[in-house]
């Protein structure tokens, strides 16, 4: 049963915009930093972004400029804003918690992007 439940995923044409969700369906203990992963064809695993409890943001190179992550501490939730879509950021997208009793996964949600 997924402890995360990844939302927002599709089909866009390059240029165009999507916003992911991402919510916990059991509580937590701290939740130190959320983040998403992608994980393209052929290609291995890689941190898109990711956002501290005290709202400190990290994001790769290739997204930068382009992709915002949020996150509600209240809620345990995360979210990811991503503009100006590349055919190259199709793959599917995990929410990721680290937490005080380790680490946690959602399910993913492909994002396809058409050239």
């Amino acid at each position: 049963q997924a402890q995360l439940v990844e939302s927002g995923g599709g089909l866009v044409q390059a240029g165009g915009s999507l916003s992911l969700s991402c919510a916990a369906s059991r509580s937590f203990s701290v939740i130190t930093v959320m983040g998403w992963y992608r994980q393209g064809p052929g290609k291995e695993r890689e941190l898109v972004a990711s956002i501290t409890r005290g709202g400190s943001t990290n994001y790769e190179d290739s997204v930068k400029g382009r992709f915002t992550i949020s996150r509600d501490n209240a809620k345990n939730t995360v979210a990811l804003q991503m503009n100006s879509l590349k055919p190259e950021d199709t793959a599917v997208y995990y929410c990721h918690f680290s937490t005080m009793g380790g680490d946690y996964w959602g399910q993913g949600t492909q994002v396809t992007v058409s050239s």
